[in-house]
């Protein structure tokens, strides 16, 4: 999500600068690729990117492709076979051994719809959506629709199906896609026409909730920033809470632990770190968060804490069922030799990225089997 942030942007300023744009999107692969479908990147007719699609390989080329459709004002869709061995320029020397698909779509800055402004909704509210975008890839020459609708968890739709005839088999799809909270790919055909779509779930970003505003909070928040997650920094002590010791996109609550849930917006992606060094109000916190809907608590400090604080819960009434006992990591963070603040906050998020994801985290050595699943980019036809 920081990455399309960082393309609204973009777009804002080339609009009042009175600069020509297009919009690149990785909207299919066969095979690998550093990046994955839903990769954009945001050109300006001076040569300047903000995004990416790759891991700067195909960057130069891309950027030669993206002036030609500002200069041609028209979308185009561009096949790169990093699995041709022939190919000295992309084949051999990235050895990604994937076909990637990538759409360059021209932007109307007078439509209200266009590709970026849904972009831009998608990124205002804090839900799940779906985009689709619709591309001619058995016929690269036609011409291709483009990012063209955007649905929240709501139902709220903005944009349309811009072709007649698929827009409820599209949008059916939409839904499924919403449902099993997963993108998919979907080939249309009809009367001799096809269309690809690209129907992508969207989540919001991870929302990091840090207990405590020590020294070891700083790199914490750093990180996350990093990574583009909303951030907030809990703690009762404002000598220690203040804004001007951590990155300017955190917010600061000052607050007794019994009343900081209801200061605090909460969704399944919300995820708390416990790290005040203060046994009382850590204690008072985890009692607060194990009934929610958090899916991750992490503790800083040895197991045995944990347990102690477990057992006074107990002893105090709680009923502590397996999902609330599933949710709480403590100690916090992966077993990588952390050692200073800033490895062990590196710990932590990784250990955080993992379990919002569903992953173990382990060693992608160790995998079996590829990093992403082929069955993710299958693309399903639809014949009406």
């Amino acid at each position: 999500m920081k990455e399309l942030k960082e393309i609204v942007k973009a777009y804002d300023a080339a609009v009042q600068s009175g600069k020509g744009f297009a919009l690149a999107s990785v909207v299919h692969l066969e095979g690998s690729s550093y990046r994955r479908p839903g990769a954009r990147m945001f050109v300006s007719d001076e040569g300047e990117l903000t995004g990416a699609i790759s891991g700067g390989c195909l960057e130069g080329d891309a950027l030669r492709k993206a002036m030609y459709a500002i200069s041609q004002r028209k979308s185009k869709l561009v096949t790169y076979d990093t699995s041709d061995e022939d190919d000295m320029t992309i084949g051999i020397q990235l050895g990604c051994a994937g076909v990637i698909q990538v759409l360059f779509e021209t932007i109307d800055p007078n439509k209200q719809d266009n590709p970026i402004q849904l972009i831009r909704k998608a990124l205002a509210i804090r839900q799940e959506a779906v985009m689709v975008t619709l591309f001619n890839l058995s016929n690269k020459n036609a011409d291709q629709p483009g990012t063209c609708l955007l649905m929240e968890s709501n139902g709220n739709i903005t944009g349309a199906i811009p072709i007649r005839g698929i827009d409820k088999f599209v949008m059916g799809d939409v839904l499924q896609a919403m449902q099993n909270k997963k993108s998919v790919f979907r080939e249309y055909q009809a009367d001799g026409m096809s269309i690809t779509a690209f129907i992508e779930f969207l989540q919001p970003p991870i929302s990091l909730v840090v207990v405590g505003a020590g020294n070891d909070a700083v790199p914490m928040m750093q990180i996350a920033d990093t990574l583009g997650w909303d951030l907030r920094i809990v703690d009762g002590r404002n000598t220690h809470a203040r804004p001007e010791r951590f990155v300017a996109a955190c917010q600061i609550l000052v607050s007794k632990p019994e009343a900081v849930l209801d200061q605090l917006p909460m969704d399944a992606r919300t995820v708390f770190v416990m790290m005040t060094h203060n046994y009382n109000y850590d204690l008072s916190m985890l009692k607060a968060l194990l009934p929610t809907q958090t899916s991750y608590i992490g503790m800083l400090g040895p197991k045995k804490k944990l347990d102690r604080m477990l057992d006074e819960l107990r002893q105090e009434g709680l009923q502590l069922d397996e999902a609330m006992l599933s949710k709480v990591h403590g100690p916090t963070g992966l077993e990588i030799g952390a050692e200073t603040p800033e490895e062990i906050a590196l710990s932590i998020i990784a250990e955080i990225q993992a379990v919002v994801e569903g992953k173990a985290g382990g060693m992608l050595k160790h995998k079996p089997d590829v990093i992403h699943a082929r069955e993710d980019t299958r693309i399903e036809k639809t014949n009406f």
